[in-house]
């Protein structure tokens, strides 16, 4: 019963990040990417160069395309996933509608490149804010729709294929299709190279957070000392293997530890006192399981 109940805790605390990640999306749209003549990555991207082109919403466009994709993934991908998906998607296009109809009233916050102000801005901006939605929709099981969808169907029939690489060459897509939309001018290919780029960097490094650590791995003659050095100083500690030497034959032993990014100057500083040691450092881009400090 507990664990039923944790699990519905935990499965509305994902729709509500969802859900409040929608409505941050579409505020990011409406403040920095509709107003400014350029087109951001994925469906959006498309949808914006629609309306720019017909004047018909974004809003509108989004609920439209998501359908018969969410339909196709509902029954080819994963059905929570596209549920979630589907929530984020009907979120954000009624909130982007109630914006664009002063229905919620944040016009005065539109960050407008025409009237002079730094048109890189716009797209750092807003990539940088949908870095964070996607991450955060992603880590709640879901996704903001679009080309997530297309992305998931290609990736679950062709695993083979990244879907970083997926993702990319949609966009690359779009940025090219773009110049043309946007008479010929290269700024908006630019600007929409830029915000997939942040988007991209803000939503990895999200991702892999407090994740990502160093690994460290020792070749030493003096494995007790250091091991102690690294529980007393870094409260971490180490695998001790028994290796060999490929020239020599003789016997070696091996340590190997990993300790957060931040620590690992002091793991150098430790490894310096020992001079018959030799040492190769590595970055982890995931820890799993056990991880935590050792009490100090």
């Amino acid at each position: 019963m507990a664990v039923k109940l944790k699990n519905k805790e935990s499965l509305l605390s994902d729709y509500g990040v969802i859900t409040l990640a929608a409505m941050l999306m579409a505020l990011n749209y409406y403040v920095f990417i509709l107003p400014n003549q350029f087109a951001p990555s994925g469906l959006g991207g498309i949808n914006t160069m629609i309306q720019y082109v017909f004047h018909i919403s974004v809003g509108w466009l989004t609920l439209v395309m998501n359908i018969p994709l969410a339909i196709v993934c509902w029954f080819t991908v994963d059905r929570q996933f596209t549920l979630k998906t589907v929530v984020s998607v009907v979120v954000f296009s009624v909130t982007l509608l109630l914006m664009q109809n002063r229905v919620i009233d944040v016009h005065r916050f539109i960050y407008f490149t025409g009237d002079g102000r730094s048109t890189l801005l716009a797209p750092v901006a807003a990539g940088t804010i949908n870095g964070m939605i996607e991450a955060a929709s992603l880590r709640a099981g879901g996704s903001t729709g679009g080309m997530d969808y297309v992305s998931a169907m290609i990736h679950k029939k062709h695993p083979a294929y990244s879907m970083t690489h997926i993702t990319f060459t949609i966009n690359l897509l779009i940025a090219s299709a773009s110049y043309v939309v946007y008479d010929f001018q290269i700024e908006p290919v630019i600007l929409c190279i830029v915000y997939s780029f942040v988007t991209t960097q803000m939503g990895d490094a999200i991702l892999r957070g407090g994740k990502t650590a160093m690994k460290v791995e020792m070749i030493t003659a003096h494995p007790r000392e250091i091991t102690d050095h690294i529980v007393r100083e870094l409260h971490h500690s180490t695998t001790i293997l028994q290796a060999e030497g490929g020239f020599s034959h003789q016997g070696k032993t091996m340590l190997i530890t990993v300790v957060g990014r931040h620590q690992i100057t002091k793991v150098m500083d430790i490894i310096s006192q020992y001079p018959d040691t030799f040492a190769c450092v590595s970055q982890v881009s995931e820890t799993v399981g056990n991880f935590n400090r050792r009490p100090g």
